[in-house]
């Protein structure tokens, strides 16, 4: 009868992310550093990212802000690959601290990877949503998918379950800003997922707060809460100026372990974070692209690019095209529905190496 309740118990727990992304900078040492901070400060998964540059962008795609200036995108994807036996042996450190091993795959190959570190879930990224490739590959692992959403709209979501099932997957409420305002949340969205698309429900958090959407979040239903997690906010990880430090995690992981133990938990969060913030959290329910995250729409997530320089009247093939984000400077270009409808037609006027291929472009 004990070993039914701790059970029982287990299935109820909300299952915490440190998502350590490429924090790890390709530093074994770094990432031993960063695995054991975060079982100590109370993750139950440690989460990384497989990166292949060409897996994801164009060198074309521009430049981003670092805290030691301006780098190129693609470039810094390129010095964060890792071969196999990196990923090996973070996975291994990460169970003997206790934490399952999770991973983001961005295309084939990386997902090949994951193939062989044989995690029990795989995590989609919100600007892979629309990869209907990796998706449909994804999906047939027959591991859980947990699938962001963050820059998507609800059409968006049903055409990517309709690839993936919904049996095995988990949508994870997103908002792909950086930072994300918490007010632009709209947790009450979590409920009506599990509703509408009878799935099970996580949340990505990219807002600065440690504390306010992981709670609501679990006080909602949440079974995962996904958080960025560093040892230093200026360490240069791109994502390590929005992540948690050791101390923030430490305070997100207590409040959420809190939450999911009371009796009413909503009313403990309003008397300890403030009314007002919980129901400015919560939103209205309506899914909608977030005011921060909608001049991303179209950019983050996947379109249609040129690998090279193409000439008017050249063919369209698998090998000069692919699913790629535009991100910084590029043009976006079809969705990736598209992708088949086009392979074998010619353009009609040159497209320039990364551009996004539009219809304006082909006979």
């Amino acid at each position: 009868m004990k070993k039914q309740n701790k059970t029982a118990v287990d299935l109820r727990r909300v299952k915490i992310i440190a998502e350590i992304g490429t924090s790890h900078r390709g530093s074994p040492s770094h990432a031993r550093e960063l695995i054991e901070a975060a079982a100590e400060a109370g993750a139950d998964c440690l989460k990384t990212q497989i990166v292949f540059a060409d897996e994801i962008i164009h060198p074309n795609t521009g430049d981003v802000l670092l805290p030691g200036g301006l780098v190129s995108l693609y470039y810094r994807f390129r010095e964060l690959e890792q071969d196999l036996d990196f990923y090996l042996e973070m996975k291994e450190l990460t169970e003997n601290c206790g934490m399952s091993f999770l991973a983001s795959p961005f295309g084939i190959k990386s997902l090949g990877y994951i193939k062989e570190l044989d995690c029990n879930e795989i995590k989609i990224a919100s600007p892979e949503l629309n990869h209907f490739p990796l998706l449909k590959a994804a999906a047939e692992t027959g591991k859980k998918l947990l699938l962001s959403t963050g820059v998507s709209t609800l059409s968006d979501i049903e055409a990517a379950l309709a690839v993936t099932g919904r049996k095995n997957t988990v949508i994870f409420h997103c908002i792909t800003s950086y930072p994300a305002p918490e007010e632009e949340y709209n947790l009450s969205l979590l409920p009506i997922y599990r509703n509408l698309f009878g799935t099970a429900t996580g949340i990505s958090d990219h807002s600065l707060d440690p504390c306010l959407v992981p709670a609501v979040s679990a006080a909602l239903g949440a079974g995962w809460i996904e958080k960025h997690f560093t040892l230093s906010e200026t360490g240069g990880g791109l994502d390590d100026p929005i992540a948690l430090s050791f101390s923030a995690f430490l305070k997100m992981t207590e409040i959420v372990r809190r939450t999911e133990a009371a009796e009413t938990p909503l009313e403990m969060l309003k008397a300890e974070l403030g009314r007002k913030r919980i129901e400015a959290v919560l939103g209205n329910g309506v899914k909608r692209l977030a005011p921060s995250e909608t001049a991303n729409y179209g950019r983050t997530n996947r379109s249609i690019h040129a690998l090279s320089e193409l000439s008017a009247g050249e063919v369209l093939t698998e090998d000069n095209t692919a699913l790629l984000r535009t991100e910084k400077k590029l043009r976006p270009g079809l969705r990736p529905e598209f992708h088949n409808i086009i392979i074998g037609r010619k353009l009609k006027r040159p497209v320039g190496s990364g551009e996004g291929i539009i219809w304006d472009d082909i006979q």
